[in-house]
């Protein structure tokens, strides 16, 4: 696996939208956060379009992504926000340029499509954190520390309250992401592939029998069956009784999880929620059940 140079203050950071238009508010407060880290924004021409529900065509988007790439002076390239729409620019995504201009790339929910995509097809480390056109916690911005310095991400019970669904060890590179994306992917070019890995999934506002047929769809076409080990983020919700909610949420998670041959942890604060723990997908990471913890070795160079 590839990994991206570290960022020095004074670096000029590009910002795109590959998927849905952001809030205009929400993205200058987002650069200004970037700002005060010791970084130059170079603002991509796709923040600031709108066709629909997507930020600008396919071509535009696509043509945003690769100048950021190939573009020297930029060091990383921030997504500005998900919605939808970076599974319609996959396919013509040059691979071989982001693998020969390798660089920081961050976001999640729908930019799970490029996470998996740009790690098998240009075998990149890429990031897994929270958008720059969204409310920031100052948990959020230590996330963005680690693009500094090389540091172990370590995760404890400390920082969320973890349920161990399944007890065991597990070491493998950390892959996954939004829980609609990956099951998108299935029968696709872009298949999540699962063998080996430390399996991350994480939802946002969807009704439970969704969360069950898409868990279903993934055990049925074998992602379950040779990963190595299954960290579950946020899985958070607009519904009323979030109490109701969550504790049938957690019968699904042992429906499906506590036969498992691999460790299984729950509680993860990355994800839709706040805080939104920033971590390097395709990284190598540990889970243990017995603290428990999740360790993952730095995502940069």
């Amino acid at each position: 696996m590839l990994k991206p140079n570290h960022l020095c203050p004074g670096d000029v950071v590009g910002v795109i939208a590959p998927a849905g238009p952001p809030d205009l508010k929400q993205l200058q407060q987002g650069v200004r956060y970037l700002k005060s880290l010791g970084l130059q924004v170079c603002l991509g021409q796709t923040v600031r379009l709108k066709k629909g529900y997507l930020s600008g065509t396919d071509e535009e988007r696509l043509s945003d992504l690769h100048y950021m790439f190939q573009n020297p002076q930029i060091k990383a390239v921030f997504c500005a926000r998900g919605g939808y729409g970076t599974a319609r620019i996959a396919e013509q995504v040059n691979y071989e340029l982001i693998r020969c201009h390798p660089k920081i790339f961050w976001g999640y929910s729908d930019i799970t499509y490029l996470h998996t995509a740009i790690r098998q097809y240009s075998g990149l480390i890429t990031f897994h954190g929270p958008m720059i056109a969204s409310e920031w916690t100052e948990t959020d911005i230590i996330s963005f520390r680690q693009l500094f310095t090389p540091v172990e991400i370590v995760y404890t019970s400390a920082v969320s309250s973890l349920q161990v669904i399944k007890p065991g060890r597990a070491n493998g590179r950390i892959v996954g992401g939004n829980l609609t994306l990956l099951t998108d992917s299935l029968g696709t070019p872009f298949e999540i592939q699962t063998a080996g890995n430390i399996l991350f999934m994480e939802e946002v506002d969807e009704p439970l029998y969704r969360i069950d047929a898409m868990l279903n769809h993934l055990r049925l076409a074998g992602k379950f069956s040779s990963v190595a080990g299954i960290a579950l983020g946020e899985f958070t919700t607009d519904k009323q009784d979030e109490a109701q909610y969550h504790s049938e949420l957690n019968d699904l998670f042992v429906h499906y999880f506590h036969n498992c041959a691999v460790p299984v942890v729950q509680g993860f604060s990355m994800g839709h929620g706040q805080p939104n723990f920033g971590f390097p997908l395709g990284a190598r990471a540990v889970m243990n059940t017995c603290f428990p913890l999740l360790s993952i070795e730095p995502g940069i160079s």
